[in-house]
């Protein structure tokens, strides 16, 4: 079957000038379909179970023109995930023919495709008209049946506009002859009879059509018996295709939205069980932890990619292939509980209630972010820059959140004195998660002040540690030392301590570099006196070393989940691996540090090493992302430096995944119990970095001035016309 171009749906723009924060909910994607013996598939559930009016109109269309008309509605596209590839798929599995249309209508995305053979009845233009004119304006108004049946009206309508002039034609009026006149007669006779044999053959050719159209519908309807009693073709897995490096990409994608799916999930939970108590979120709570556990695998194949062993070209086919099918799976654990959890909620209900409390916790949050300047003074007055990387910025950032969520929330009054009760709600709900991601800014100095305080307190005590160590060995070694092992052993600690000390006696420090070099020269001396220990002493020592590694690896895991959860708009799937993998390891090696404390050191210090990584690498992705934003928000330059948005708070909001950050990443995929939606990994979007055009991407973040174009074009996100335009038109509905 020949797809013609059709116009592919942006995302829905909720209307605020900083609008459109939340999203539609994340969706179960849904691979191509069989019809069977019926015109309509609802695996979205959008008719609620009535399919007969849809049914109704295209038998009508059957029986008049006969012409077919098949209609699916699902929630989001998948293998193949653009809606081009999906409809070709799914005509092409359903033996579609050049008399048989296609509309395709994915619920959540917000995506359709309208398809037909170009050598079929209906030209390009006819096609393109329907769209406009009859299925868009109806899945613009969100009327599903509607734009079912009116794509069957529409293609009636046109074929019988291609039929020519009216059935009613008048006939000419013959004059006949008479005998007076000189005529010889005939000429009525032979009029009379050319009526009688276009009567005759008029009967012949209809009942030839009549014939032909019931042979036509019999094969039509035994070939539906026939593809519906046999088994459904394997789905067609588009990631088998995709060059590496393309399924390398996807897969980094999917991890990325997946993961700020989760976490805004939480985010949400954290809301439910505060207003409704424990018992009633249980639900979610269970949801959610099973969609960790589909996410936790598929960072762990992410690791494997990702570590200094060799894979093969069908390993990372393989593992990328798995990546994106767990994450696909994580977000349906989510999707599914999505419409029960928007219940739970139901923020439209009490919008001057939730704008009041709301209101309250900013006041109580800006208490705090005095506060925290003053703890950042003293920290950075106590300690080096290092150690403080995470925070740095945090009471700026925290700033940025607040403006955003006042901005949000006098946004939500003015849409409810509109009566758009539903927007207000995707406002209230974007100043919630602002508020939350303030505190959890502000949460994040104090937890860094309160573990570096800790660790310089481990300084003194293993300085005071090895010193012990010290007078032992010299002890030792007077015994008898004739390789010079122990005083070697004795005199790298004591050059560890006599450079600590060093520099605990400076303005300012490092605790955690202190340790690892005290640390270091621990495990040199407990080497060679170990050999004169008891074991009871060893396995204390081993204990306390495994103690210190723990504490050091608990903190930088937290340093690194605080700093990536504030900033998850502009961190990639590599930091977040990394994080992931120290979690796991760092679980690992409390779970064995009773039992088998040796197995337990090396996971826990490999966990400590993979979290500094993971710190490193998300602050060159903001960074990048910072510097990468140039004037989109008015002139930003470092992520520590000042605000922007115009004093709206929005570059915050989308740094820290706020505002939907699928528009940024093109793509949006399983967006939790509230968040996402829209695209795929194919969409383009805003400004900057990766954002700028995908196959099927292209509109501007603000007023479509930002976007690149694909194959598909898009509309502005925020009410915008721009953005680059593809092939295929922009339309949105």
């Amino acid at each position: 079957m020949h797809i013609r171009k059709a116009i592919v749906a942006g995302v829905i723009a909720a209307g605020l000038a900083i609008t459109a924060i939340g999203g539609a909910t994340a969706a179960y994607a849904q691979s191509p379909v069989t019809f069977g013996s019926t015109h309509v598939v609802d695996d979205a559930g959008a008719l609620k179970g009535d399919t007969s009016a849809v049914e109704n109109a295209a038998k009508a269309l059957a029986d008049q023109h006969g012409v077919n008309l098949y209609v699916v509605y699902v929630d989001t596209f998948t293998s193949p995930s653009d809606a081009r590839s999906w409809a070709l798929t799914t005509a092409e599995q359903n033996h579609l023919t050049s008399n048989d249309y296609l509309l395709s209508v994915a619920i959540e995305s917000r995506y359709y495709y309208f398809s037909g053979d170009t050598a079929g009845p209906l030209d390009n233009a006819q096609l393109t008209s329907i769209e406009k004119n009859q299925i868009e304006p109806k899945l613009k108004a969100d009327d599903w049946a509607g734009a079912g049946v009116a794509a069957a009206s529409g293609i009636s309508d046109a074929l019988t506009s291609n039929g020519g002039g009216s059935d009613n034609g008048s006939g000419g009026s013959g004059t006949g002859g008479t005998a007076g006149d000189g005529s010889s007669g005939s000429s009525g006779f032979l009029t009379g009879l050319g009526i009688a044999l276009v009567v005759i053959l008029l009967v012949i050719v209809g009942v030839i059509v009549l014939v032909f159209v019931r042979a036509g519908r019999r094969r039509k309807a035994e070939a539906e018996a026939a593809r519906a009693a046999a088994p459904p073709p394997p789905p067609v897995d588009e990631l088998q295709t995709l060059p590496l490096d393309e399924l390398e990409r996807r897969a980094g994608s999917a991890l990325v939205r997946t993961d700020d799916a989760l976490q805004s999930s939480a985010q949400e939970l954290d809301f439910a069980v505060a207003q409704y108590g424990e018992e009633a979120a249980r639900p979610f709570a269970v949801a959610l932890e099973a969609a960790k556990a589909k996410l936790k695998d598929a960072f762990g194949l992410k690791q494997k990619l990702d570590d200094a062993v060799p894979d093969t070209d069908q390993e990372r086919r393989d593992w990328n292939s798995a990546i994106i099918h767990g994450s696909a799976e994580a977000s349906k654990l989510l999707d599914e509980q999505a419409a029960a959890f928007a219940e739970l909620r139901s923020l439209a209900a009490d919008i001057p209630g939730r704008v009041s409390a709301l209101r309250s916790g900013i006041a109580a949050v800006r208490v705090r972010l005095d506060q925290t300047r003053t703890t950042l003074a003293r920290l950075t007055s106590d300690y080096s820059d290092a150690p403080l990387a995470t925070v740095r910025d945090n009471a700026t950032q925290a700033e940025e959140r607040l403006t955003f969520a006042e901005t949000a929330l006098a946004d939500a009054e003015a849409k409810a004195a509109a009566g758009s009760t539903s927007q207000a709600a995707v406002s209230v709900r974007a100043a919630e998660a602002a508020i939350s991601q303030s505190g959890l800014l502000l949460d994040a100095v104090d937890r860094v002040g309160t573990d570096l305080a800790a660790a310089r307190a481990r300084v003194d005590e293993l300085v005071a540690d090895l010193q012990r160590d010290i007078a032992d060995a010299r002890a030792l070694a007077a015994a008898g030392d004739p390789s010079g092992a122990i005083m070697t052993a004795q005199g790298t600690a004591q050059s560890a301590v006599t450079d600590v000390q060093s520099r605990l006696s400076g303005p300012q420090v490092n605790p955690r570099e202190l340790l690892q070099k005290l640390e270091l020269a621990n495990r040199e001396i407990d080497g060679v006196l170990n050999a004169v220990r008891t074991k009871q002493a060893q396995d204390q020592r081993a204990a306390a070393s495994l103690g210190q590694t723990l504490a050091s690896a608990q903190s930088r895991i937290a340093a690194a989940t605080d700093f990536i959860a504030a900033r998850r708009g502009a961190v990639g799937a590599e930091a977040r691996t990394r994080l992931a993998e120290a979690s796991r390891l760092l679980a690992l090696a409390q779970s064995t540090a009773t039992s088998d404390p040796g197995a337990a050191l090396p996971n826990a210090q490999r966990a400590d090493q993979l979290a500094a990584e993971a710190i490193q690498l998300a602050d060159s992705d903001v960074n990048g992302f910072s510097s990468g934003a140039g004037g989109m928000f008015g002139g930003r330059g470092g992520y520590g430096r000042g605000g922007g948005g115009n004093g709206s708070g929005i570059f915050g909001a989308v740094l820290g995944g706020i505002l939907i950050d699928s528009v940024l990443r093109g793509g949006g995929g399983g967006g939790g119990f509230f968040g996402g939606g829209g695209g795929g990994d194919w969409g383009g979007g805003g400004g900057g970095g990766d954002a700028s055009g995908g196959d099927a991407g292209g509109g501007g973040f603000f007023s479509g001035g930002f976007g690149g174009g694909g194959d598909i074009g898009g509309g502005g996100f925020f009410g915008g016309d721009g953005g680059g335009g593809g092939d295929g038109g922009g339309g949105s509905f």
